[in-house]
């Protein structure tokens, strides 16, 4: 019996999210590039134009999805997970060969070909475990996309205290940590992941809410360890039982999930004894002549009639319906829905808005550097930034359903909010007043996290799921194409034109194949206020889709699953209530011989 409940629990719904959360967990390597760019700025000579190529590299790994969610349409999730987890360890292990010299120094090209493979395994991550969820839980997207994205957000802290529990202070050990580590996460749990039927499932936010508070006792543990850290010098004993510590927190869902998994496996046991009992009592109790057979279906001609024209329908070119979307929340073909004003709304507003935070995030290490911070505050930064990403993206993902449900405020809106309030967070990085850094690295990574679950949810929501994992991917290009222009053309050249300015002011010129460094508030003022007016412009394309969407949102946009559950709930009772009659007559036709 115990072996039965315990296949029960690891195949079943809640266990498929705790897998989930933790392949998330592991998964954000790309967002602790600051954290090794010095190393590898340094180990192999590039100056600062040069890494932030490779940064945009990076980014445009991490957020290309398109393959993988094509490959997601026609696969099931197990292929796209194992995919990733081999990715993600080909291109991490190379650079870190790279970074400690245990190879030749690669050309440049080769490094950008590195980092793309490694990050894009995240996309794949991303895609076999979040769009399945969202498909399996569609009266809860936000919250899972919320909870999902926030172990993402918190992957940063997470891989901090690990790599300094297995490898001390060494920062290029940490590359090889992020080669390994996922990709084994990935491979264990590769069977649990995959699209479950829609099923009524009581109270079903309640558990999500059970796991959002585990995830924010995991998000306050590591703040407090960062503050700790920041203060005190930790021994090797001490980050090996922080790390055992964050080990324990992050299998805590396990509790809610064997809770939660119990409940179902009484309550489907007790389903099984009151049905053979109200079998049992039914035919003791009512005669045969009593029974009402089930009446032979009938045929209308409208119904065959309308069923053809589908038919019909479907063998039409696609090509012809692309400029004739169904209604807002129908769900689009894909080419439908890449060519509609909705998603190039969403897509030129994500390019100047994700673009300035992703920008901001990249050069991290550098600008603390530039302005005279510690190593150990870097380190901090990427941690806070890593812990607000989290509060970002768990915060908007439930707030926004709250909200959405209760007051039926848009999430269009609540997207122009958040990058509005990102501006903040540049403007201080802008101007480098003393210790603002702190809170200009609390700003952009609440609003970078808050940014994801909202485009995520609104895609979903306008153009339906049945190619969500294609769309979810195609949403995400943006943030690359912005990164590119406002990290490599932009604050790249700004910062090397800054920083031979100044050595030709000192007198000196460059050494071949050495880093340019660039001290200053000047080395990235007029970067970021171009960033800032960029943000400006994204959020005002934003509130386009506001307007344009505000009648959609004012609706029941969850009615449609309302409606598939009723009726699966009624074919359930139907089947039950045949098969229970079938049964009283072969009984009765026993009792009467």
């Amino acid at each position: 019996m115990k072996s039965f409940f315990i296949y029960h629990v690891i195949t079943g719904r809640w266990f498929m999210i705790f897998a989930s959360c933790l392949i998330m967990a592991v998964s954000g390597a790309t967002y602790m590039f600051g954290l090794y760019s010095n190393d590898v700025k340094t180990s192999l000579g590039y100056d600062q134009s040069t890494l932030n190529l490779i940064s945009f590299f990076k980014d445009l790994g991490a957020n290309l999805g398109i393959f993988s969610g094509l490959i997601n349409e026609i696969s099931p999730p197990w292929v796209i997970l194992a995919m990733g987890a081999t990715m993600n360890f080909i291109g991490y292990f190379m650079i870190w060969l790279s970074v400690t010299e245990r190879i030749a120094k690669p050309q440049v090209w080769q490094m950008c070909l590195y980092f793309y493979i490694g990050a894009n395994s995240q996309s794949f991550a991303n895609t076999g475990a979040l769009v399945n969820c969202v498909k399996s839980f569609p009266r809860s997207r936000g919250s899972v996309i919320g909870l999902l994205k926030g172990y993402v957000g918190l992957s940063g802290a997470i891989f901090t205290q690990l790599y300094h529990a297995f490898y001390g202070d060494n920062s290029k050990a940490l590359i090889f940590l992020i080669a390994w580590l996922p990709a084994a996460i990935s491979f264990i749990f590769l069977p649990m992941v995959r699209v479950l039927s829609i099923v009524p499932q009581p109270k079903e936010i309640k558990v999500f809410y059970k796991l959002l508070y585990i995830s924010l006792c995991v998000a306050g543990f590591l703040m407090a360890l960062i503050v700790i850290q920041n203060k005190l010098s930790f021994t090797r004993v001490e980050y090996i039982v922080d790390g055992m510590l964050v080990l324990f927190l992050l299998l805590l869902p396990l509790a809610v999930v064997f809770k939660e998994e119990l409940k179902l496996w009484k309550t489907q046991n007790q389903t099984l004894i009151d049905a053979d009992a109200s079998r049992i009592k039914v035919v003791t109790q009512v005669p045969p002549s009593a029974i009402e057979l089930p009446q032979p279906e009938t045929h209308d001609a409208s119904a065959s009639a309308h069923t053809v024209s589908t038919n019909q329908q479907r063998k039409m070119s696609c090509l012809s319906n692309i400029f004739k979307p169904p209604n807002r929340g129908e769900d689009y073909t894909i080419l439908q829905a890449l060519f509609s004003i909705d998603m190039l709304i969403l897509f030129i507003a994500t390019v100047f808005g994700v673009g300035g935070t992703l920008t901001a995030l990249d050069n991290l290490g550098q600008i603390g550097n530039s302005l005279g911070y510690s190593k150990k505050s870097l380190t901090t930064f990427v941690s806070l930034v890593s812990i607000w990403n989290y509060l970002g993206r768990a915060s908007s993902g439930f707030a926004s359903e709250f909200f959405l449900t209760k007051y039926k405020f848009p999430r269009p809106l609540m997207l122009t909010l958040v990058m509005l309030l990102s501006c903040v967070g540049h403007l201080l990085i802008a101007f480098g007043i003393p210790n603002s850094l702190y809170f200009a690295s609390v700003i952009i990574g609440f609003c970078f996290g808050a940014i994801w679950p909202l485009m995520f949810a609104i895609i979903s929501e306008i153009f339906g799921l049945k190619y969500y994992s294609t769309l979810y991917n195609f949403g995400a290009v943006a943030s690359p194409v912005g990164s590119y222009i406002l990290n490599v053309k932009v604050t790249g050249y700004l910062y090397d034109k800054e920083a031979l300015e100044q050595l030709e002011m000192k007198g000196l010129n460059r050494e071949k194949g050495k880093d340019l460094s660039c001290i200053g508030v000047q080395c990235y003022k007029m970067s970021f206020l171009i960033i800032t007016a960029s943000t400006l412009f994204a959020c005002f394309v934003s509130f386009i889709l506001v307007l344009r969407t505000r009648k959609f949102y004012k609706g029941d946009i969850y009615e449609k699953f309302r409606v598939e559950q009723d009726t699966a709930e009624s074919l359930t009772s139907t089947a039950t209530a045949t098969a229970t009659t079938s049964r009283m007559e072969e009984q009765d036709k026993i009792n009467v011989k």
